[in-house]
């Protein structure tokens, strides 16, 4: 294992090189394809291709190394320093594991980790929440973090009654016809229903991308139909294609 790391190592410094693509790369212009490997990632999770998920991995591998390769020709830090300290964190997060700790459940785990980030220079609970996550995504994350510490509703049926009421002003919004309002009581209608399905135990960003795959497949349904017939879709009517789309919606079942 460990002379598999150097050998990979060896290879990405060498790239770095003599490649001039990859000497022309910096921190900052490898940060999108980073983003879009990660959702790579997920993509071969959600697919369950364990083939595709392997070598996904060793994308994110590759930009972690070649970040860290970047930062020692720049004299800001080496490999080892990355490896030491996510070693020296995972040991200090888990002091049921590594010290004497007693932790039992996942939730009383999930505190104590809080707990520690802010003996680590964090000065907020809610600290640590990259701003460019997906928005539900960062919804989701930032009410876990102020759940761990209390600040929570005390029933699901109560998050609904919220969830109730902010749908209320979002159409006596709309009715109103004010874009910035709208807009406002909008993302208070999204964040509520964050909050409901968390107590669901429910991820928003997950589920709101399975039912955008899903309308994807669907209306990809629809325009193979209508090619098969020899239809042009922008001449068909909205319930030719409705009949079509409940035809996909038959064939998932």
């Amino acid at each position: 294992m460990s002379a598999e790391f150097d050998k990979f190592v060896d290879i990405v410094k060498e790239v770095r090189l003599k490649c001039p693509w990859d000497r022309e790369q910096t921190h900052a212009s490898l940060r999108h394809s980073f983003l879009e490997e990660a959702y790579e990632v997920i993509e071969s999770i959600e697919k369950n291709d364990m083939k595709e998920f392997s070598k996904e991995l060793g994308d994110i591998l590759l930009h972690v190394v070649l970040q860290a390769v970047i930062a020692e020709e720049e004299r800001e830090f080496v490999l080892n320093d990355v490896l030491r300290e996510v070693s020296e964190k995972l040991v200090r997060r888990h002091p049921h594991v590594f010290g004497d700790a007693v932790i039992g459940t996942s939730a009383e785990q999930k505190s104590q980790w809080e707990k520690v980030k802010l003996t680590e220079g964090r000065e907020s609970i809610i600290d640590g929440v990259p701003q460019h996550l997906p928005s539900l995504q960062r919804a989701t994350r930032l009410q876990e973090k102020a759940a761990q510490i209390g600040f929570d509703w005390k029933a699901k049926d109560d998050v609904w009654k919220k969830v109730e009421e902010e749908l209320t002003e979002f159409r006596e919004a709309a009715e109103g016809k004010d874009p910035k309002k709208m807009e406002d009581e909008f993302g208070d209608l999204l964040f509520s229903l964050v909050n409901y399905a968390r107590f669901l135990h429910i991820q928003p960003e997950d589920a709101l991308r399975g039912t955008t795959n899903k309308f994807v497949r669907r209306f990809r349904h629809i325009e193979a139909e209508l090619k098969k017939a020899g239809k042009d879709i922008h001449a068909v009517s909205l319930e030719e294609m409705d009949i079509l789309w409940n035809e996909a919606k038959t064939l998932e079942r």
